[in-house]
């Protein structure tokens, strides 16, 4: 097969830096976004360079072969969905912008992902999780933390994202940044206040501050690291599953899971589902619409295990 040219690879390159900036500032897509949409390509562009073929002759063969090597893979078919976006969205912008006259991936066939149900906590596994022994300042953190995400069901890089201000302690509102960076003010109650409070005093924060601050993002920011910078979307993740083993939930807690059971619980107890759509940021009461299917499973459990005429022996469907 003809190798790809230096040349052609920089142009191409060059296309689709255009293309993620577009995405930024057109679309409003988060810089994790960017940053996985930026990967993807680069391995579609990486097989396709070793297939000879660059980005703008592609053709529909081409890129069935690339999903039919991510299949030979092994990877999760939630994975190559992913992936096969990020490449359908890259080539309807190059038909729309006129780079190309035609869009190859059009025709493609899409990728089914089976939908799984999150599966949530139980109120008596949150109750075990948020119980974090010890006074140090890490527990004092770490505590504040898991409050939060379970009491707001943020995602992990909006908490990461906090700073002190985006907090209204005396009415507990915190402000959010999500998704497109949208803004939505979000409530949380008395455990997470007091959680907050035990962090924001003397052997909390305090503790984390350094002697200079290497940043303004960072002496705003609620958490911080031992090293006094503002606590990362990887560390905030690490400290979530090493408190789940503590609390025996080894392998079943993400920050994911905890956003989970919250919009789970509060479905459970009675909310409105606009509602949660609203306190969880959803763009669409669809994507809200799955955590019916767990509050459902749950009352279905709760029926069979205590309804008096679920269970008799011998009965029949009438």
């Amino acid at each position: 097969m003809p190798a790809v040219s230096e040349t052609a690879q920089e142009e191409t390159a060059q296309e689709v830096d255009d293309f993620l900036n577009w995405l930024t500032i057109e679309r409003g897509r988060s810089a994790n976004t960017i940053r996985a949409y930026r990967a993807d390509l680069a391995r579609y562009e990486e097989w396709l360079h070793k297939a000879g073929v660059t980005l703008v002759d592609v053709i529909q063969t081409d890129i069935d072969g690339y999903v039919r090597s991510l299949r030979a893979g092994g990877l999760a078919a939630s994975t190559i969905a992913r992936r096969l976006a990020a490449v359908r969205m890259l080539h309807r912008y190059w038909l729309v912008e006129g780079r190309r006259s035609n869009d190859p991936a059009a025709a493609v066939d899409g990728v089914k992902v089976p939908s799984g149900i999150p599966k949530p906590l139980s109120e008596e596994q949150v109750v075990a999780l948020l119980a974090i022994p010890g006074d140090e300042p890490a527990d004092v953190r770490d505590r504040a933390l898991l409050e939060l995400l379970y009491g707001t069901g943020a995602r992990i890089s909006e908490v990461c994202g906090c700073s002190i201000g985006d907090i209204d302690f005396d009415a507990r509102l915190v402000r959010l940044m999500g998704k497109g960076s949208k803004e939505r003010i979000v409530p949380y109650g008395t455990a997470a206040a007091r959680a907050l409070e035990q962090w924001f005093g003397p052997r909390g924060r305090l503790t984390f501050v350094p002697v200079t601050w290497r940043s303004r993002r960072d002496a705003e920011a609620v958490f911080l690291s031992a090293r006094g910078a503002r606590l990362s979307r990887q560390a905030a993740w690490t400290i979530v599953t090493r408190r789940g083993r503590q609390a025996g939930l080894d392998g079943e807690l993400s920050p994911h899971v905890l956003r989970h059971s919250c919009a789970t619980h509060l479905l459970d107890h009675g909310a409105d589902l606009r509602i949660v759509q609203e306190m969880l940021g959803h763009a669409t009461i669809s994507t809200t619409q799955v955590y019916t299917k767990v509050s459902q499973q749950r009352l279905f459990e709760i029926y069979r295990a205590h309804h008096p005429r679920a269970t008799i022996a011998g009965a029949g469907d009438g």
